[in-house]
């Protein structure tokens, strides 16, 4: 679907001289997800990738973790006036024998800044429910524990932007992506969500296999909030690097949940907040 941008009409002034030009927005829509044909959850996202998204919202909940407990995942309702589609409905319906959680509006859903959780109950949910204990290092490709040298963390900030195609269009979409611990680019999802973003690229490893993401650094343009470190630990991620501050309560996480957590990465420089132990540090780490 060609949904990604729109065109809109906007008046340009530059010292002083006015005109007026088309320019490309990135497109912002609703998406409710639905679970076993009842209604989960809502999402301003752009469109694309949908279907992903939604796996990766329900592995962020703890309710998916591998390929199999999914059994389809499709679109639904959400018709115009016209009778036409908005494909902004999708339905995902799990295999037979995978428990189905309490969908109420009471419901204790601690993915969002909005589930009446926080502090030490976040934090517990995150930790009873994770699926994958985070190992002290990453894996390489044969399943062996290597660390990741700040060089190498220093260069995604500039590998993720190279390969933000919409971003160039618009200057509006938030980036995710996953990088191995070489610094190769595997994966990368754009949204006007950072959330969004990573729960596609979480949602597409689902639906591949490739969960847990143990060998995985996942990159994320903006801020690290407590949001996106949880997602990072539900789908087995051990590092996660931010060009932006992480918040108080994501770096508690990542020191609760063995998360390497890095912020401000801004070529050479960066602050690492948790999980130190996954990079190969050169001199020793000291200091209050």
């Amino acid at each position: 679907m060609g949904r990604v941008t729109e065109r809109r009409r906007v008046i340009r002034i530059r010292d002083g001289a006015v005109s007026t030009r088309p320019d490309t927005l990135v497109a912002e829509e609703p998406l409710e997800i639905r679970l076993n044909g009842k209604p989960l959850a809502i999402t301003m996202r752009t469109p694309g990738d949908d279907f992903a998204l939604a796996a990766g919202f329900l592995v962020s909940e703890g309710v998916l973790g591998r390929a199999d407990e999914l059994a389809n995942i499709v679109y639904c309702a959400g018709a115009t006036e016209d009778g036409y589609n908005t494909y902004n409905v999708v339905d995902v319906t799990l295999a037979p024998g995978v428990p189905v959680p309490d969908i109420t509006l009471e419901r204790n859903v601690y993915t969002t800044s909005s589930c009446g959780l926080c502090g030490k109950a976040s934090l517990d949910a995150v930790r009873t429910t994770a699926r994958w204990p985070l190992a002290d290092g990453l894996e390489d490709a044969g399943g062996s524990a290597v660390r990741i040298e700040p060089e190498t963390l220093s260069v995604l900030p500039d590998r993720l932007r190279a390969a933000q195609r919409v971003f160039d269009r618009t200057g509006g979409l938030h980036a995710a992506a996953l990088f191995s611990p070489n610094g190769e680019l595997l994966d990368l999802r754009e949204d006007v969500g950072r959330h969004n973003a990573v729960d596609k690229l979480v949602g597409r490893a689902l639906q591949q296999g490739l969960l847990p993401l143990s060998g995985s650094v996942l990159m994320v343009s903006g801020r690290a909030s407590f949001e996106l470190a949880q997602k990072a630990v539900m789908a087995g991620i051990p590092v996660l690097a931010a060009v932006s501050a992480p918040s108080s309560l994501a770096v508690d996480l990542a020191a609760e949940t063995g998360l390497t957590l890095v912020g401000f990465l801004r070529g050479t420089s960066m602050n690492v907040y948790a999980g130190e132990q996954r990079l190969a540090l050169r001199t020793a780490v000291g200091g209050a």
